[in-house]
């Protein structure tokens, strides 16, 4: 899927490429309610608008709502994109599948950057500024028996984005890995994470997880919109739906400004818990720049 991305805007690559494998494998019911944080270009909103889902798309950047806006013209999908602190802009909705590649990249600085390139990966000392407030927020946006997809970096905690998750009163495990070499940033800070512990001497690959989070249904008479990991009755490929932005002839669209930065198939069967299953790879390719 070719995407409009200005400089700044976070480029699609190996963590959204697993994290559309895992969004693909997710049934999504007519009409379903998604919401997408950090959206960056917009692929992943767009991806279940395809489905033909009533697909929502948030960013904190200026640059990435525009760069997301213009993808859904050119897709010509019907995409709600706004712009906000992860779900402060949809306060009191509900969704079925809410999807999230936040920023997660630890960084020397213990704040998460106020502007810059860097907006889109350092997340804080531990990489966890942006991953604890979705932990903590996700409840609050899902419908009950929504599901959470939610793409990290083995240097920013699995265990502790699991623990935090379950707290929340979800149903939390991993449902895909890929191990991946260190793209320029990671390679820039190796010596800082040997020094943190955060990998081993030499080590220059990360492990990426999709963790799958379940709010369990608080009447039994809920009907579930995003259920288990099962083949999806439609393809990633069905027709587009009309977008929801004015209308644009495919190309028309600018490509966005460089204002504030934002932060990143069906018939498989379902994937295997975390033990039993060592690491998937993505069947797409996309440039690593982190």
């Amino acid at each position: 899927m070719r995407m409009i991305r200005p400089p700044g805007v976070y480029a699609p690559q190996g963590d959204t490429a697993l994290l559309l494998e895992a969004l693909a494998r997710e049934r999504l019911a007519p009409g379903a309610h998604t919401l997408d944080l950090c959206t960056g270009t917009g692929v992943l909103a767009i991806a279940a608008a395809r489905r033909g889902a009533k697909a929502t798309a948030s960013d904190i950047a200026a640059a990435a709502v525009t760069t997301a806006r213009c993808n859904a013209r050119l897709r010509r999908c019907r995409l709600r994109v706004v712009r906000g602190d992860l779900a402060a802009p949809v306060a009191g909705e509900r969704f079925d599948l809410v999807t999230a590649n936040p920023p997660y990249v630890p960084a020397p600085g213990r704040e998460a950057p106020r502007g810059g390139p860097a907006r889109a990966w350092d997340a804080g000392h531990d990489g966890r500024l942006l991953l604890d407030r979705i932990c903590r927020a996700a409840p609050a946006v899902l419908a009950p028996r929504g599901v959470l997809l939610l793409v990290q970096s083995s240097l920013s905690g699995v265990s502790a984005t699991l623990a935090a998750l379950r707290a929340a009163g979800l149903r939390a495990r991993v449902v895909a890995r890929r191990v991946q070499p260190f793209g320029r940033i990671m390679t820039a800070r190796a010596r800082w994470f040997e020094r943190r512990g955060l990998v081993a001497p030499g080590t220059r690959t990360e492990e990426l997880v999709v963790i799958r989070a379940v709010r369990p249904a608080t009447d039994p008479q809920d009907v579930p919109a995003a259920s288990s990991a099962v083949p999806s009755a439609a393809p990633d490929s069905a027709a587009p739906v009309s977008s929801a932005v004015p209308s644009a002839s495919p190309g028309s669209a600018a490509p966005a400004s460089s204002a504030r930065m934002s932060g990143p198939n069906p018939g498989r069967r379902p994937v295997p818990e975390p033990e039993d299953r060592p690491g998937a790879t993505a069947p797409l390719r996309l440039r690593e720049a982190r």
